[in-house]
């Protein structure tokens, strides 16, 4: 059974968002949806649930007792947002864009929680190994969609991108 109040876990999550200068358009709402994959928070007397609806569909819902856990699940998310928004600003072309997002993620987790830097650095580990950096992925895009202006055939594309800018996953 859960003890706090929506009231109390927003007034948490607005503590912990001061903490890393999170935009308050990145916060949950409480007890009503937004719409628009605004993530929002329930509570009922038997879990907190973390939910995301986009277009009056439910896109996802997980439920948990544990209030650490419950905020994992917003700063996440937030972290995630905010660490996209870092990126975009201090692109480096010829860098995988994930090298500066996760750890900026891990960065801005990590002054919230240890546990939650040392979570997500785990979480980014497995998707490494299933997708590992690949440096020359923007530049490869970038070439690709300059060959296809240029009228060049779908069939060329990839091959030329590929010879310029060849696979570099680590």
């Amino acid at each position: 059974m859960t003890r706090q109040t929506l009231q109390e876990v927003k007034n948490t999550v607005e503590e912990l968002a001061a903490k890393i200068s999170a935009p308050k358009i990145f916060l949950p709402t409480y007890g009503r949806s937004e719409d628009f994959a605004q993530p929002h928070i329930e509570l009922n007397n038997q879990a907190f649930h973390y939910v995301i609806v986009e277009r009056g569909q439910e896109l996802l819902r997980k439920s948990t007792t544990d209030f650490d856990c419950l905020l994992y699940w917003i700063f996440e998310n937030i972290t995630s947002e905010m660490s996209s928004e870092y990126e975009v600003r201090n692109r480096i072309q010829s860098r995988d864009g994930r090298r500066m997002m996760f750890a900026k993620q891990q960065e801005l987790l990590g002054e919230l929680s240890r546990s939650w830097r040392q979570k997500k650095s785990k979480e980014h580990e497995k998707i490494l190994q299933a997708s590992p950096y690949d440096d020359l992925t923007l530049l490869r895009a970038t070439y690709c969609m300059e060959l296809r202006t240029s009228g060049r055939p779908e069939d060329e594309i990839t091959k030329l991108a590929f010879a310029r800018y060849p696979d570099s996953r680590e």
